[in-house]
């Protein structure tokens, strides 16, 4: 039973689950899977005899995850567990009905004896009405129901529904599909059934709703309660992998065991990563053949990586400009330069607390490329990590340029600043320290870099890639330079860019900032970045110029813009991201942005696990029986 397709009005709060329907489709199944007995061709007598004596079949469903997900309930709460319950229950009573029908029809199965059939712990369950009619009758099967993995009756029937009981494996996914010579096809962008529906009705994409519950996300105990629920329902048995983490405790481990044998449930299946099969971290010893040409002497220019969240843009309190139609409070500073004057404007969330989440640069006066400078540091702020504001705080007060006068808060008193950049920077850190945002703890973002200051080389070098930008409008004409390394797993990863020739000097620190922003081991934090500045605008700052990997010419708003856009094309090169800015799974280590897009939710959870065969990252697990990536939604074996 498809139960998807017994969901009416998805997605809205009408939504609804036709119980009459499945109702009248389970009669036709039992009696389609007791034909099914008859015209099987056996390979051994001993077989035929066995299942023409007991007549067993397994109605099973498939869907689950995703029908919970349709009717706007959670696979981890009592309401989802409840609506189980009652979709079991009723499959349950009306297959056996459909089945006492039978036997007034066809006869009992051969070696059903009454007495001992209702004296079973399954049968004592059964409401008094229907054992009464199989006392009266005889039931023509001796066991009716089954939960099986139904994997590949999913993906070719149901769509790409979430396989048999279980929650939604990931919600964009990777499948090999081997072909009639021996070769595989790959196909990438395989949508499941629930997010499919949910983006073809316009749902937001950027913001799923937290009833989209995926394996990654759901706790032990999640799995757990939903078997309790199903069990008592179920004559024959039931296929459900429980995935746990690989830094479960063995007192946890065990409990499991413990808690599905005081539930009642027959059998418990877990898979539980160990340290032979792998991890998704890279340890610095991994890293340590690829950085002999880069100077180690400074732990802070070292390749290492000591922590990994679940992916670096569930650091984001918002990943856009939060909406706020009453307004939000924000400070102005003013700046006076000799060449005129501009503003600096930092605007609030106010919730328990004071968040900046954004910085403005007003006045035509204004140093040009400051403004691409507070766009990219704005979703900075907009992450719960303090120690990677001051990271990029520190930066910009270290950027040189033509050395100014500035009159600083509190007091006013006029300081002499390295630069326009460094003055911009020390009043917003001034700020940060005044309503309480700084000092504060690193979080997730300085957890996930690869190094905290760039990497010296040696006497080796390091590899480069250059490309040559001129705006006639402005006058710009500089080259650029990208920095490379090679990360362990032998790919290429940019580290850091900068400029030479005639450019603004304040793009040396939007420089600064992208290099910090390249050393996240996740590369959707930098695609995130580059895409913001790609619609990045200066008044008559807008030029003609080739559209990266092509001849076309395209119209770009401004330099900053593309310079982004040009750094967005070489980490396509490098199969970092897509063209777009997105990530490219692929060579992704982490998956994409949470909520983000298709590829976005494809990765938004990693378990540890066997190094996948398409992407690279070492997390395959068992799923349903089958080994499937938790990274790219690659599909490999079953069985």
């Amino acid at each position: 039973m498809n139960l998807t397709k017994l969901v009416r009005e998805p997605f809205t709060p009408r939504s609804w689950f036709d119980f009459d329907k499945l109702a009248e489709i389970i009669p036709v199944l039992v009696r389609m899977l007791d034909n099914v007995l008859d015209l099987t061709t056996w390979p051994l007598p001993e077989q035929q005899r066995e299942a023409q004596a007991k007549r067993r079949v397994g109605i099973g469903i498939t869907g689950l995850g995703d029908a919970l997900i349709m009717l706007g309930l959670k696979y981890s709460s009592v309401e989802g567990r409840e609506f189980a319950r009652r979709v079991m229950e009723r499959i349950r009573d009306v297959a056996y009905l459909a089945s006492v029908e039978l036997a007034k029809e066809r006869g009992a199965f051969p070696v059903f004896d009454a007495e001992k059939y209702l004296a079973s712990g399954f049968a004592k369950r059964l409401p008094k009405a229907i054992r009464e009619a199989i006392k009266e009758h005889g039931i023509r099967n001796s066991h009716l129901l089954s939960l099986a993995p139904t994997g590949t009756g999913s993906l070719t029937f149901g769509n790409n529904c979430s396989s048999g009981c279980e929650p939604v494996f990931d919600f964009v996914q990777m499948r090999k599909i081997k072909q009639a010579d021996g070769s595989e096809k790959v196909e990438e962008g395989l949508m499941d059934y629930a997010y499919l529906v949910y983006r073809k009705m316009g749902g937001d994409a950027q913001r799923l709703p937290d009833t989209f519950e995926s394996v990654a996300t759901l706790k032990v105990a999640d799995h757990l309660e939903m078997l309790k629920v199903l069990a008592p329902y179920v004559d024959a048995a039931i296929s459900k992998t429980v995935n746990v983490p690989a830094d479960y405790g063995f007192d946890d481990f065990k409990g499991i065991y413990l808690d599905a044998w005081k539930g009642g449930l027959k059998g418990i299946t877990t898979y539980r990563p160990n340290s032979e099969i792998g991890s998704v971290l890279i340890s610095s010893s991994e890293a340590k053949k690829q950085a002999e040409d880069l100077d180690s002497t400074d732990p802070d220019r070292r390749f290492r990586l000591t922590k990994l969240p679940e992916t670096v843009m569930k650091s984001l309190r918002w990943l856009d400009r939060p909406y706020m139609p009453d307004g939000n409070p924000s400070y102005t500073y003013m700046v006076e330069l000799p060449g005129g004057g501009f503003s600096v404007q930092i605007g609030h969330f106010h919730n328990t607390g004071v968040h900046p989440f954004e910085v403005w640069i007003n006045g035509s006066e204004a140093p040009r490329g400051l403004g691409a400078i507070a766009k990219t540091l704005s979703a900075d702020m907009r992450a719960f990590d303090k120690g990677w504001l001051q990271l990029k705080l520190d930066a910009l007060l270290k950027c040189d340029g033509d050395p100014v006068d500035v009159a600083t808060p509190p007091t006013g008193e006029v300081t002499r600043m390295r630069s326009v950049v460094a003055a911009m920077a020390k009043i917003i850190g001034y700020h940060a320290h005044k309503i309480g945002w700084l000092p504060g703890d690193d979080g997730d973002l300085m957890s996930a870099m690869m190094f905290r200051k760039e990497p010296k080389t040696g006497t080796g070098g390091t590899l480069s890639w250059t490309v040559d930008i001129k705006n006639p409008a402005t006058g710009d004409d500089f080259a650029m330079f990208l920095k490379e390394l090679e990360m362990p797993d032998g790919t290429r990863r940019p580290y850091s860019v900068w400029l030479a020739g005639d450019y603004p000097k304040t793009l040396d620190g939007l420089c600064k900032l992208l290099s910090i922003d390249m050393r996240i081991i996740d590369p959707a934090w930098i695609g995130m970045k580059l895409r913001k500045l790609t619609s990045y605008k200066e008044p008559q700052g807008d030029f003609l110029a080739r559209v990266p990997g092509s001849e076309k010419q395209a119209n770009f708003t401004s330099t900053a813009a593309y310079v982004a856009r040009l750094l967005i094309h070489r980490y396509h090169q490098l199969g970092l991201l897509n063209e777009d800015g997105t990530v490219e799974t692929k060579n992704s280590f982490l998956g994409s942005e949470a909520g983000g897009s298709d590829a976005a939710v494809r990765g938004s959870h990693v378990i540890a696990g066997k190094r996948c065969p398409e992407c690279g990252v070492d997390a395959v697990v068992k799923y349903n029986g089958c080994d499937k990536c938790t990274n790219c939604g690659y599909v490999g074996s079953c069985g």
